[in-house]
């Protein structure tokens, strides 16, 4: 019997993941609907969470790392006068406070919070400790108190406000905690706080407007529909500069062959797509042949070197 032939689906599913599922079942569920192609997500989403799971097919799974610096926008709500183990609505109260902060309070603080911050993560985290996740750890007892991080936070606003909740929007960087964000606010405003709901609604060039359900990968049985929804590799790399390259380049980099750009037309070339020949720090490109993404470049000075290459 002649062994099944690969699926070669190659790009990127926005996927608007709901509550209540975790983010590798999410996964699973595409994949199973899509007939099992290479599949990685960028960005895991707590259960509690809903929003954008960028998922990536084929040969975009070599994109993963970069999609991981791209900013992100969460809309989330912060419940007034309890702290949590694990800082968000499924854990085990700890502390509690009768303080409830105003709508000017919370404005009051919220600049405190913007910029380049210093974050220490929860206690139910991914981070590793010693080889092991923060979160198993946490389950198993122990205590741990886990250093702060130099996060970015660009924009921190106060959405609604009742008198027991705070919704606030936030556009932050990698690696930016939001249960963080919550429980630090509670305690510079003198009270207790655990985030109730958080939905991300931004991550890079993937937004809510255009995200597709779980529920339409449920359902749809129709190999050609759930296709037509899945985006080009080169979705992400909107604000990555872009090389136009010919045949010979093109075969070059397929055989992970540096470029050197010497004649003046190459070099004109070069800068006319962005890049800055004179920085000696390395930039990246991204080829493209024929319209199709071919390789990510990193360019330092007059040469190219293919750091990923895409079999399209």
């Amino acid at each position: 019997m002649a062994p099944k032939p690969k699926n070669k689906i190659s790009g990127w599913i926005n996927l608007n993941k709901p509550e209540g599922v975790t983010s590798n079942d999410a996964v699973m569920i595409v994949k199973r609907a899509l007939g099992f192609p290479k599949i990685g997500h960028a960005g895991t989403l707590d259960p509690l969470a809903s929003g954008i799971l960028p998922i990536a097919l084929g040969e975009a799974t070599k994109l993963v790392q970069y999609m991981m610096d791209d900013d992100k926008v969460y809309l989330f709500t912060v419940t007034w006068g309890e702290q949590r183990t694990t800082d968000d609505r499924e854990g085990d109260v700890i502390a509690t406070s009768d303080i409830r902060p105003t709508a000017e309070h919370i404005r009051a603080v919220l600049p405190e919070f913007t910029g380049t911050i210093l974050q220490k993560p929860p206690a139910f985290s991914a981070i590793k400790v010693d080889g092991k996740r923060a979160y198993d750890l946490a389950r198993a007892g122990e205590d741990l108190d886990l250093a702060a991080r130099p996060v970015d936070v660009y924009e921190l606003e106060l959405v609604t406000q009742t008198e027991s909740t705070a919704t606030l929007r936030c556009v932050c960087g990698k690696g930016t905690y939001v249960r963080s964000l919550a429980r630090d606010i509670a305690e510079k405003l003198g009270t207790k706080g655990y985030v109730s709901y958080l939905c991300r609604e931004n991550v890079g060039p993937f937004s809510l407007a255009d995200a597709i359900s779980l529920d339409f990968f449920r359902e749809t049985t129709d190999k050609d529909t759930l296709e037509s929804n899945v985006l080009p590799v080169q979705t992400v790399l909107d604000d990555i500069p872009v090389l136009a390259v010919n045949d010979t380049e093109a075969t070059r980099l397929k055989n992970g062959q540096k470029l050197t750009f010497i004649a003046r037309p190459d070099v004109e070339r070069l800068v006319k797509a962005g890049h800055d020949i004179k920085n000696r720090d390395a930039g990246l490109m991204i080829a493209l042949y024929h319209g199709t993404a071919l390789a990510m470049l990193e360019v330092t000075g007059v040469e190219a070197q293919p750091v990923r290459v895409f079999n399209l």
